[in-house]
């Protein structure tokens, strides 16, 4: 049984000009929800298989295999914004999230997936790589 569930990411701080976005399969790109100079958020929903006690987290917001999904965030070149000299992905990791957090998104309609992170990274360009000490809790 695949059930979508609800999911929100917060970019704080992100780099002035600099576009983000989220990867949808291998090539699309979700627009920002809502952005402004200080904070881009954007909501996607995650199908999800509980059928193996933990979540396996299924189509074209999920990269990566089976146990070890992650969504891309997509920054300047891969975000489709060819005249800028960044080009950078950030993996935000699904590891974290248990199936008790999936059935409580399922169980209280208007609830999400939720996380939030810096959109500038220690060397001062967008956030890239494997994102360390991600968070993603259930929100209401």
């Amino acid at each position: 049984m695949n059930d979508e569930v609800p999911c929100r990411i917060i970019v704080d701080g992100p780099m002035t000009g600099v576009a983000m976005k989220v990867q949808q399969g291998k090539d699309g790109l979700l627009e920002p929800s809502t952005s402004t100079p200080g904070r881009i958020i954007f909501d996607l929903h995650l199908r999800t298989d509980l059928s193996s006690g933990v979540p396996n987290f299924l189509g074209p917001f999920a990269q990566g295999p089976k146990g070890s999904r992650f969504i891309y965030l997509n920054s300047g070149k891969y975000a489709g914004k060819f005249d800028t000299f960044w080009a950078r992905r950030a993996k935000l990791g699904l590891s974290s999230v248990t199936a008790e957090m999936v059935r409580e998104i399922l169980d209280n309609p208007g609830s999400r997936l939720e996380t939030v992170l810096n959109g500038t990274g220690a060397d001062g360009g967008p956030v890239c790589a494997s994102v360390k000490g991600l968070v993603w809790k259930v929100a209401k």
